[in-house]
């Protein structure tokens, strides 16, 4: 379960694709409280016909009414058995029930006093019922054909012979059929409104979390083309200071200095490690820069992105725990490593002198833990964990590496949590499943991977 010391982002599908699953699942959750709505309209049905039958000695056509009864609950059984093979349900096929279900009706009222009946006012749960379901045109299509129902059995149908008794208050036969119709138009619509207005609550806070994730997606898209942008106009100023640093090394004043030689080559370090940033930026972009990606393993791919974060970063003291176990064979991908390597970069600011980075092989997943010695997150960054500029670190721009990260796990079809440490910290936990990030044995056996194409073509 989780606690409120805890977030997870990444969990939703994608958007597009979000919002037809949302409608299908929304419809199929109202279909079946249609279903579930009509057996008691059966069973309620037979009660009823029993005890008026029965009970009161009014004469009812029992033949002709059980044969609507039992063709109700066969309509029934063939709505169910569709809705457990058939997950998509239309604003037609819920007009379909509720134009089946009147019909039903209006054949009851018919064979037992039509306008007459007591329970004639079963009409407005139709009508209530198709206001909530179903679209403005289809709710006014069901007022008409109610509407002319009423009518028609006003003038086509026999009336009940039921005493009216007015005068004898609630002991009339008539009130008290009156009176067992509102109870039970009541609590169906109490009941069922309720679980329907529920499934549409839930609807339209999924679809609000959907709309956020295209917001963030195009704001992701809009981050990309200027990443690209920028990557691509440094490229040539810094092929030009590589030259001149090239330059600098074989003079005889630079040469002559050791001084001033290692602080050439340490400024040639820093440029080829700005154009690996670069031709990064670019591959994750779908553009290569003259590298291409090779195929390796999970584990060195995890040693190889660890000793070069290593290097190029002033951690005092930093653990790495591979415990993948059998490796597995993958291709090098630039925006997974750019995730890990963000992730870590986030907790090498708030914790520089101490960070654990443990792998481990999960059934099916690849769950990479990154541990710090900082001061957590705040409730308030957490509470919005995954989402772009919630940051405590108080300059423009800050927040965007978790946000990234969340996505390009959501991308490959995974999800990041992150929480607190009792004892002070934060732990950020990124599980992905191998799935997305293997190789299929027959693709590395014959070597079949482009090295244009990172795995699950992912783009933070």
């Amino acid at each position: 379960m989780r606690t409120a010391t805890e977030a997870v982002a990444g969990e939703l599908p994608a958007p597009r694709a979000g919002v037809a699953s949302l409608d299908n699942a929304t419809g199929h959750k109202n279909m079946q409280q249609l279903i579930q709505l009509r057996w008691f309209a059966v069973v309620g049905q037979v009660a009823t016909i029993l005890v008026v039958h029965y009970g009161f000695g009014i004469r009812l056509p029992l033949d002709n009414m059980l044969q609507v009864l039992t063709c109700l609950a066969l309509f029934n059984m063939v709505s169910l058995l569709r809705s457990r093979t058939h997950r998509r349900v239309t604003n037609g096929e819920l007009f379909l029930a509720l134009l089946v279900d009147v019909a039903t009706l209006t054949a009851q009222l018919y064979l037992s006093g039509g306008a007459t009946n007591p329970f004639v006012f079963l009409y407005l749960l139709q009508v209530i019922l198709g206001a909530v379901l179903l679209k403005a045109w289809s709710t006014w299509t069901i007022v008409v054909i109610t509407s002319l129902c009423f009518a028609g059995l006003a003038l086509f149908s026999r009336p009940l012979a039921l005493p009216l008794d007015h005068n004898r208050g609630l002991w009339s036969p008539y009130i008290q059929g009156m009176l067992v119709c509102f109870a039970l138009n009541a609590a169906l619509l109490v009941i069922f409104i309720t679980r329907i207005s529920r499934n549409l609550r839930a609807r339209d806070a999924r679809l609000a979390d959907l709309r956020q994730r295209a917001s963030e997606e195009e704001h992701i898209v809009r981050m990309g083309l200027l990443a690209s942008g920028a990557a691509h106009e440094l490229g040539t100023p810094l092929a030009t200071l590589a030259v001149i640093l090239g330059d600098w090394r074989r003079l005889p004043h630079f040469s002559s200095d050791p001084e001033l030689l290692t602080e050439v080559a340490e400024m040639e370090l820093q440029i080829q490690r700005c154009k690996s940033i670069v031709s990064g930026i670019l591959l994750s972009a779908g553009e290569a820069r003259g590298e291409s990606s090779e195929e390796t393993t999970v584990s060195t791919f995890l040693d190889d992105l660890v000793e070069e974060w290593r290097t190029t970063r002033p951690v005092e003291e930093f653990d790495y725990d591979n415990r993948f176990g059998q490796d597995l064979p993958m291709v090098s991908d630039s925006a997974l490593k750019q995730m890990i390597c963000n992730v870590l970069d986030n907790a090498l600011e708030a914790s520089p002198h101490w960070l654990r980075l443990e792998a481990a092989h999960d059934a099916d997943n690849l769950t990479i833990t990154v541990t710090d010695a900082g001061p957590g997150f705040l409730p308030a960054i957490l509470k919005e964990f995954g989402k772009p500029y919630q940051s405590s670190k108080g300059r423009p721009g800050g927040g965007l590496g978790l946000f990234l990260v969340a996505n390009v796990a959501r991308t490959l079809g995974g999800r990041v949590a992150a929480r607190n440490r009792p004892e002070g910290g934060a732990i950020v936990t990124v599980t992905l499943p191998l799935a997305a990030v293997v190789l299929e044995e027959e693709e590395a056996d014959d070597e079949a991977v482009s090295p244009a194409e990172p795995i699950a073509n992912a783009k933070p």
